[in-house]
C-alpha cells in the first residue's frame, strides 16, 4: 500500500473511501445500501465507530469517521471482512 494511503494516526477522524471491484453498480439496489447501513449501524453500536457523515454512492461510499479505541485500521480491515461476506449473500 502505497505511503499516501496509510493512516497514520489512528485516533483521528479520517475521510475514507471504499469502492466495489470492477467499479459495478451494487448499490443502486436497496438489498446492498440496507446492508451497509445495518453494519455502519452495527459499528456504531457495538465497536466503537464514531461516524460523522457518509455518502453512498451507486458503485462506492464516502465515510468520514473516527474509532473509539484508536483501532481505525483494524475497525477498516473487519468492516470490509464482514461487509463482503454479510452482504454477498
Amino acid at each position: 500500500m502505497g505511503e499516501a494511503y496509510q493512516i497514520r494516526d489512528q485516533e483521528m477522524p479520517y475521510f475514507l473511501t471504499f469502492q466495489v471491484v470492477g467499479w459495478a453498480d451494487v448499490f443502486s439496489r436497496k438489498l446492498y445500501r440496507d446492508c451497509i447501513l445495518e453494519d455502519l449501524t452495527y459499528c456504531r453500536k457495538e465497536k466503537g465507530l464514531f461516524l460523522f457523515g457518509y455518502v453512498i454512492m451507486t458503485n462506492h461510499l464516502h465515510l468520514v469517521v473516527q474509532q473509539k479505541d484508536g483501532k481505525l485500521s483494524g475497525w477498516v480491515r473487519d468492516f470490509k471482512k464482514f461487509t463482503a461476506r454479510n452482504c454477498s449473500k
